[in-house]
């Protein structure tokens, strides 16, 4: 593992080291594990009394904590530095340029020659990989489909024809691209399919988890926005345009032909039915049922999903309904009112 003084980490982050700058790290770990030679992080005074408890040597912090024996790097947030300097102690692994023997490809494909292509991949015909590009195994790659610059495939990635990446697309073991919308009609007593003959782009620094589906539009595009990042196990149907820099977490599905800003965020087992228009900067809570649309801004919640304000009045006035009754029942009894019985099926 590659070490570092904690004046070249604090360089990179634009930090200021207290104590020890020539002190050399490691390793990164959390504070419950850390050893003597690794760097920890705390963003809050709880986190830093671990930290400092610990037998880590140096710290990133964003506070203005006291110093005890150990070696501060103080940065404007501690989380996003984090994120920095994780990948200086664990760099991705490097792909060497090339074309694995087992892979299939097709004579029309434009290959970059910096690209890596893993065993058993299948490249189809007219297919461009642009410069970086690594597809680590297993991959299928249909007719027609771009991939930007640096994007990566983990193993056993689908891309239904087609399908357009922009560049640093990272899509994780599992996931299907451009498979057929959900598109049927009711005709002479069977379900008549709507061919699905449109296509999925996806834009610069999307990431797409593991397992997770997103199909290609009817007519047109399904698009995924820049930046936005999709968790495992999301379904996302056809027609769907999400905008830049959404958070879309794990189990969400999204019906057919509904339009999402940009900035919004959808917690875990979300559903939003179809050609509903969901506003920029959006948060959906987690188990929500969204049946409408959500303008710019809101925060909705529930099952039906509600503004914010709405629904949890309501969830108080539910925790508040065991009692009410039980009031209600003492009145009566005290009137000499006799409750109706609920009508029986019998």
């Amino acid at each position: 593992m590659p070490s570092f003084t904690a004046a070249q980490i604090a360089e990179k982050l634009g930090a200021r080291v207290l104590g020890d700058p020539d002190l050399r790290l490691s390793g990164f770990a959390p504070a419950d594990s850390a050893q003597a030679g690794d760097l920890t992080f705390a963003e809050n005074e709880a986190y830093f009394e671990r930290a400092a408890q610990s037998a880590a040597s140096a710290i990133l912090v964003s506070e203005d904590f006291p110093r005890g024996h150990q070696t501060l790097i103080r940065v404007a947030q501690a989380r996003v530095a984090f994120a920095q300097v994780l990948p200086l102690f664990f760099p991705e692994p490097a792909f060497t340029p090339g074309i694995h023997p087992t892979a299939v490809i097709a004579p029309s494909a434009v290959i970059d020659p910096t690209v890596h292509v893993g065993p058993h991949c299948v490249v189809g015909e007219r297919v461009r990989l642009g410069p970086g590009v690594v597809l680590q195994g297993g991959d299928d790659i249909g007719e027609d489909c771009v991939l930007g610059e640096a994007t990566r495939l983990f193993p056993r990635v689908t891309l239904y024809p087609r399908t357009h990446c922009g560049a640093r697309v990272r899509l994780h073991a599992g996931v299907v691209i451009g498979s057929d919308g959900f598109g049927y009609v009711f005709d002479q007593g069977a379900h008549r399919k709507v061919p699905q003959v449109g296509h999925v782009i996806l834009q610069d620094d999307v990431e797409v988890g593991a397992n997770t589906t997103i199909d290609r539009a009817a007519l047109g595009a399904t698009v995924i926005g820049r930046g936005t990042k999709i968790d495992n196990l999301v379904q996302i149907g056809h027609n769907v345009t999400i905008g830049d820099h959404g958070i879309i977490v794990s189990q969400v599905g999204i019906a057919g032909s509904t339009k999402i800003g940009a900035y919004t965020t959808i917690a875990g087992q979300a559903g939003i039915a179809g050609h509903l228009r969901i506003g920029d900067r959006v948060t959906i809570a987690a188990k929500a049922g969204v049946m409408h649309h959500i303008p710019e801004g809101q925060k909705w919640l529930g099952a039906p999903a509600q503004p914010d304000r709405i629904a949890k009045r309501k969830m108080l006035a539910m925790e508040r309904l065991p009692e009410l009754l039980r009031r209600v029942s003492d009145l009566e009894r005290r009137l000499g009112i006799q409750s109706e019985e609920p009508a029986s099926d019998g």
